[in-house]
């Protein structure tokens, strides 16, 4: 009786730790409808090592295949700041790949993004730019999600 009451014990003292882990994971989710088509718009924004299209960087550098997963990025915004992404997944078929920011200047952590496109309803496409973080102790979550969802309304 005593041990399935620590059990018991044990196992709701996890469940809280793991609920309180995420917690403070924010998420952000954008989406932008355009006439082109997924295809189009995929050779457009679907390369990770090519980020001319977005107006707030002014150059990247990319270290590894930027087509595999382990590739790296570096950033530079028009304002000088620096970025450092790695590439998790890219599968060109579903118009999709997802990464993870490994140092930047914005103030979150635990940043996993993941850029997709898709069928639009009336036809052309839907890009969808979300991120899954956690934010720093400099601002709140509401200031948080504003920095990140700034960035995805500027490049859609």
């Amino acid at each position: 009786m005593r041990a399935s009451f620590l059990w018991r014990g044990l196992t709701l003292a996890a469940l809280l730790a793991a609920g309180l882990a995420q917690a403070g994971e924010l998420r952000v989710s954008v989406s932008q409808t355009l006439s082109a088509s997924p295809e189009e718009v995929w050779q457009e924004i679907g390369r990770f090592g090519q980020l001319s299209w977005h107006p707030a960087v002014a150059a990247t550098l990319t270290r590894g295949n930027p087509d595999k997963a382990g590739a790296q990025r570096e950033i530079t915004t028009v304002d000088g700041a620096v970025l450092v992404e790695k590439l998790l997944a890219r599968d060109p078929r579903q118009h999709s790949l997802r990464y993870r920011i490994e140092h930047s200047p914005l103030p979150v952590t635990g940043y996993v993004s993941t850029l997709q496109v898709l069928p639009g309803p009336f036809g052309g496409s839907k890009v969808v730019w979300s991120s899954r973080f956690q934010r720093t102790a400099d601002i709140d979550d509401a200031g948080a999600r504003q920095v990140v969802s700034g960035i995805y309304t500027a490049g859609l």
